[in-house]
């Protein structure tokens, strides 16, 4: 008796970890599938403009220029390289916001949600700072500023919405940009998680813009096609921020 049961076990043991390492493989098989940013992205980071200086600074990326006026601290969307969104991010510095990116573990903002933690007392010469990302980048972006609300002017979300409750007073600004030809984000749960942001957040469409062009990283799976170009995406998206910013 004791030999059955012990061999049971030890064929209970082989199964289960047969599936552990199935899990892992399945996992590490889906965090190496990410969506690396175009060539033209990495040229906003070799080549800023005059003025601008970009930096890798321990998990972040850090476009800085001459006199900022504030700051933005930015989470990347799921499964796409940081680097992808060089483009927005050293735009906005050439209208003096400094731009922190905040690289995820396994390009997934999940696994970070307090990435924004201790950047701001990095750099002391800023007096506002704006909190915000992309689809889950977005959304976890949201849950920090809901415990930190206090420490931000704004949030900023680009094809996301926040899950949590951002109505308490004193109520943060909020932005919600989106492309009007979106095929990822799911418009049901976005329209829904409306009420959790206060009664005066801003919404821009942008039309003809899409999921994945808030970055340059191509073409999202199960996008919608857009009818402006990457780049008139992003000019678009500047000009919003850099008018949220200013106000």
């Amino acid at each position: 008796m004791k030999s059955n049961k012990g061999k049971k076990l030890r064929i209970t043991g082989i199964i289960v970890l047969v599936l552990i390492v199935a899990i892992v493989v399945k996992f590490y098989s889906y965090v190496n599938n990410y969506y690396q940013a175009a060539d033209r992205a990495m040229e906003y980071i070799n080549n800023p403009a005059e003025g601008v200086t970009v930096e890798y600074v321990d998990n972040t990326i850090v476009f800085e220029p001459e006199n900022p006026v504030a700051g933005f601290i930015f989470y990347p969307g799921g499964l796409v390289e940081s680097e992808a969104y060089a483009p927005l991010m050293e735009q906005l510095a050439e209208q003096d916001i400094m731009c922190i990116i905040v690289e995820m573990p396994y390009y997934l903002a999940m696994f970070d949600a307090n990435g924004a933690r201790g950047i701001q007392a990095k750099y002391p010469q800023i007096d506002e700072w704006y909190l915000g990302g992309h689809s889950l980048g977005g959304a976890m972006a949201s849950l920090y500023a809901d415990r930190h609300q206090s420490e931000y002017e704004g949030l900023i979300l680009l094809a996301a919405y926040s899950t949590k409750d951002l109505t308490d007073e004193p109520a943060m600004n909020v932005l919600s940009i989106r492309g009007s030809e979106d095929g990822v984000l799911n418009m049901e749960k976005y329209n829904e998680n409306l009420a959790n942001l206060p009664a005066d957040y801003e919404e821009v469409i942008i039309q003809g813009g899409c999921h994945g062009y808030f970055g340059d990283y191509g073409m999202q799976s199960g996008d919608g096609e857009p009818t402006i170009t990457v780049e008139e995406q992003t000019e678009a998206t500047v000009e919003a921020i850099g008018e949220f910013v200013e106000k």
